[in-house]
């Protein structure tokens, strides 16, 4: 009877979650895939053909959690953008490497930042959009400034540059939305 194989392809995509969140995308390598799914390298390879093949499918992984988050993330504001704001620097704050790998980095991903943001079939953009209802051109433009906005200040997050409450913050959003809704 053969062995029942104990590493699966689950238990190392888990694995190697991991060890992007704890420690970035630097310290994933076959060598430490191994020691934190507790295996040699040979269950890796046999698993997948090669390093990439697998760091796209936690590429997905990452993908699937920032959505999962972005769904739970508590819904506090009437004004479009900011819960997705807060939302999206929560996620900086909590996670900087799952951030870094999935808004920062150059990756081979098929998927632009704003189908990211989005969250597929969630449609987190869209449903902030319709709230404002404006044109379709104006509303891609506020979108745009907000975005550029949002993603500095989580960008500012992952660096320690930025000390608000998340009081403060949500507040700087809402005022921000208003001056450029208003231009």
């Amino acid at each position: 009877m053969p062995r029942k194989e104990t590493i699966t392809r689950d238990k190392l995509l888990s694995s190697a979650f991991e060890i992007i969140k704890d420690k970035g995308m630097g310290e994933f390598s076959a060598r430490h895939l191994a020691a934190q799914a507790g295996c040699s390298t040979q269950p890796i390879f046999r698993l997948y053909r090669n390093m990439e093949d697998l760091q796209k499918d936690v590429y997905v992984k990452c993908v699937e959690f920032f959505n999962d988050y972005c769904k739970g993330y508590e819904k506090t504001s009437d004004t479009p953008f900011v819960d997705l704001g807060m939302a999206y620097i929560t996620f900086a704050r909590k996670y900087p490497n799952l951030f870094r790998v999935l808004f920062v980095d150059n990756n081979d991903s098929e998927s632009s930042m704003y189908d990211l943001v989005n969250g597929g079939s969630s449609n987190f953009v869209i449903n902030e959009i319709v709230k404002i209802k404006v044109e379709p051109e104006a509303a891609g433009e506020i979108f745009s400034k907000m975005w550029i906005f949002i993603h500095g200040v989580a960008c500012m997050v992952i660096r320690n540059d930025f000390d608000l409450t998340d009081e403060e913050t949500a507040e700087m959003l809402a005022d921000m939305f208003r001056r450029i809704h208003e231009s």
